[in-house]
């Protein structure tokens, strides 16, 4: 029988704590082994209980979520998964939370949170599981960090959006774009590849798995670390070098060509793979339209969104590159990638940027 994840939570609302009891009571492999008020309290049961994940809120009495995460992860790191709420003030929060080392985290919206939180328990679950895995790094030596959310509990494969089809003949173009997939841990591994860029490095197209209402926040964090110039993309907007355009938090981003030009639309079907934006739906359109002029990047993420479609990225002509495992903080998209042999280079991401300036060149 498998050891069951020790779980403490934090949190200073009694309704939250006994809601996210209840919730993982329902799981065979999590035990709620205890629960605190505020980090305060929570410290002394870090040490009696000894847990392996912790839930932890960002607004608290006594002691912000923040300040307490920032002392755990450099005294004792440990997996941590923040509990935030659907504002941009909480996305600014919760992006540096992952900054400072959390795996994950659950938003929540301000009103109905009971019923928010029960309908996403499936999610809540997996992401706890997840983390009792995750690679967790001390602050001061800290690499890569970690981010995710999952969208809707309907399953939909690609085929929902854009239909599988060889790619296209179009006029010709020698413009690269860089088409990259991430989720959990996906936010810190893409600031960290993109610093290295230079402003002359092909358009990076991007689908990382975050709530609309973290994606300004998202986009704000990684065009202040790069010399490239960062946006959330909008529907029509025509692709240009030295430009990073993120899929927002609620649209599939797909790239088609009109004539010469590559070109972003945004589609507002079903979650793909249980997300939206899903990289599954980007790779397929990349696949089709992009051909061999396209570079394709999965990093650190968990489940296999957009695996199957960077193998018809390969077979349509791309060079791809898969994230190595011991550097994601969980080695999922890019592992089932990999299981499929889409994967040219398994890299480390330290040296993801210098492969995809070789191969842009």
């Amino acid at each position: 029988m498998n050891k069951k994840i020790r779980l403490l939570i934090i949190d200073d609302s009694a309704l939250i704590r006994q809601m996210l009891t209840k919730i993982f009571s329902a799981s065979d492999d999590i035990e709620v082994v205890g629960s605190a008020v505020d980090p305060i309290v929570a410290r002394d049961k870090i040490k009696k209980l000894n847990p392996d994940v912790l839930t932890l809120d960002i607004e608290m009495p006594r002691m912000d979520g923040l300040t307490f995460l920032r002392n755990l992860m450099r005294l004792r790191p440990m997996p941590v998964v923040m509990i935030s709420t659907l504002t941009e003030k909480g996305a600014a929060v919760t992006l540096e939370a992952l900054e400072l080392g959390a795996v994950d985290f659950v938003a929540k919206p301000k009103v109905d949170v009971s019923n928010s939180l029960n309908e996403y328990a499936e999610d809540i679950i997996a992401k706890v599981k997840m983390a009792a895995k995750a690679r967790v790094r001390a602050l001061d030596n800290k690499k890569v960090v970690n981010t995710a959310i999952s969208s809707a509990p309907a399953k939909h494969s690609a085929d929902a959006i854009l239909k599988a089809k060889p790619s296209k003949t179009h006029f010709r173009t020698t413009d690269k774009i860089i088409a990259l997939g991430s989720s959990t841990g996906g936010t810190e591994a893409l600031k960290e590849m993109v610093i290295g860029l230079p402003a002359s490095t092909p358009a990076i197209v991007v689908s990382q798995h975050l709530p609309a209402a973290f994606s300004a926040s998202f986009a704000k964090h990684v065009n202040e670390v790069t010399q490239m110039t960062a946006c959330i993309a909008h529907d029509g907007q025509q692709i240009l070098s030295g430009n990073i355009y993120i899929a927002p938090g609620d649209k599939h981003l797909m790239i088609i060509r009109d004539g010469a030009r590559y070109i972003c639309k945004l589609n507002d079907g079903p979650p793909v793979n249980r997300h939206k934006p899903s990289v599954e739906v980007m790779f397929r359109s990349v696949a089709q339209n992009v051909g061999s002029n396209a570079i394709g990047v999965m990093l650190t993420g968990m489940g296999a969104d957009g695996a199957q479609a960077m193998l018809e990225m390969k077979q349509a002509g791309a060079v791809n590159i898969v994230q190595d495992e011991a550097s994601s903080v969980v080695w999922g998209m890019p592992g089932e990638a990999f299981k499929l042999g889409a994967a040219d280079h398994v890299l480390p991401l330290d040296k993801v940027a210098a492969k995809i300036l070789t191969l842009g060149g």
